[in-house]
């Protein structure tokens, strides 16, 4: 019994190190939208050139989403989440004393390169600690909590402007984040064994009793070419693509150009569409779980997210209760994204999860890369010359076309879906007598 309390107490206090820097990157992912106009007004930016500044960091997580697959799979989760720390609390601090924009980008850099390892280290962390049967469920826990950085980088931040600069919030989260590498250091370990436990997923033992001796970067082809992978990453690229580009970017904009909202209110859209993302994360990784079942709850959710930004577009809505309720749905219908890592985590050997898990990852960034500059550029294609206090005002037409283009991702993610393999929540990387294989590729 001590033992076991011992145990829960180690995967517990990893975890919650893990957690407290993963609610820092959602911070970092979303805290542009809340502060667009400051970075347009000091660094003097064009929508194009914003929605750069804001991709950079989404450029670098995706660059090295295969990298820290990979790192997670052979130095371990300890090793990624110090590094990580270390250079996100260096690039925050660089960002929030920028004084041009090029300085500016540098910062976003290398608080990109430093988060890029923390999901993936938290999934592996997650695939070693806890059982398998949870993974889906751990994964909505860890979206949820990590969500939290999310809504602080939405409303709260908001609110501290008020009375804080940006800069000095921002070289605050830098101190954070060096804290927290110190602290990883000292507390998280890469797998049960590593203090002497019994791992809660025990490997089966080849038929043939042969050791893997390939090398990572063998490993690495290898998983590239399992095609069941891919149609996580086309989903992610342009489903969760499009909501962190509107989440952390153009949706404070929007609300406060067309709807007339000002940046206090429009925060508070966010926020609640960014609750309601962390609660729908955690819904869509249990209920799959709950009913054994991972492609049509994602098809599912998926159609009504599409049918959400549908209404978002088209439809004659107005500020209040029906746009509270709207930017709600949107959240939450949009993270049964979240599926696709137990999708990608289940069709490739439990010792490659890391890799898997982060090619569906970079989907995302992917398509949040090309997206915040593309949605910029469009916008100021048509923009009338409008300038208030050094900022750039759209009009609903300027938004309109990057509205529509995130649409088209959208659809893009939607019919990957339907490439996506049902596992019915177990590993398909066994044959039918238990036996492990790690050459199933097709």
């Amino acid at each position: 019994m001590a033992r076991d309390m011992k145990f829960e107490t180690a995967r517990w206090s990893i975890f919650l190190v893990l957690i407290l820097t993963y609610i820092l990157v959602y911070f970092h992912r979303m805290a542009p939208a809340v502060v667009s106009e400051y970075l347009m007004a000091d660094f003097q930016a064009t929508g194009a050139r914003l929605g750069s500044l804001s991709a950079i960091y989404f450029m670098v997580y995706a660059v090295m989403q295969l990298p820290s697959g990979v790192l997670a799979d052979t130095l371990g989760t300890r090793t990624s989440i110090v590094g990580g720390n270390l250079a996100a609390g260096l690039g925050s601090i660089v960002f929030a004393l920028a004084g041009s924009f090029e300085m500016a980008c540098v910062g976003r850099f290398l608080v990109g390169l430093g988060v890029s390892v923390v999901f993936v280290s938290i999934m592996k962390n997650n695939a070693v600690w806890f059982p398998a049967r949870v993974f889906g469920l751990m994964s909505g826990v860890t979206l949820l909590i990590g969500n939290l950085g999310s809504v602080t980088a939405a409303g709260p931040l908001s609110m501290a402007l008020t009375f804080l600069e940006w800069r000095t919030i921002f070289i605050g989260i830098g101190i954070f984040s060096l804290i927290l590498s110190v602290i990883g250091f000292l507390i998280v370990r890469n797998k049960p064994e590593d203090m002497g436990f019994v791992s809660p997923n025990p490997v089966v033992p080849s038929a043939t009793g042969q050791v893997d001796t390939r090398s990572w970067w063998q490993n690495l082809i290898q998983v590239l070419s399992v095609g069941r992978i891919w149609p996580c990453f086309w989903v992610q690229l342009g489903v969760t693509g499009s909501i962190y580009a509107f989440m952390g970017l153009w949706g404070v904009p929007y609300l406060r150009d067309v709807h007339g909202l000002s940046r206090p209110e429009a925060a508070n859209y966010m926020t609640t569409m960014l609750v309601a993302f962390a609660l729908g994360a955690l819904f869509f990784g249990w209920f799959s779980d709950r009913i054994g079942k991972r492609k049509s709850v994602l098809i599912g959710g998926l159609i009504a997210y599409i049918f959400c930004w549908i209404v978002l577009i088209y439809a004659n809505w107005t500020p209040g209760l029906a746009g509270m309720m709207l930017f709600g749905c949107l959240g939450f219908a949009g993270a049964s994204f979240v599926i696709t890592f137990a999708s990608a985590k289940e069709v490739i050997h439990p010792e490659f999860s890391g890799i898997a898990v982060s090619i569906s990852n970079a989907g995302c960034f992917v398509g949040a890369t090309v997206i915040q500059p593309l949605f910029g550029w469009l916008a100021d294609r048509t923009w009338d010359g409008t300038i208030d206090n050094g900022v750039r005002m759209y009009s609903n037409i300027d938004y309109r076309s990057g509205l529509l283009m995130m649409l088209a991702f959208l659809v893009i993610g939607l019919l990957s879906s339907f490439w996506v393999q049902e596992t019915n929540c177990r590993n398909i990387a066994f044959n039918k007598s238990g036996e492990d294989d790690k050459n199933i590729c097709n």
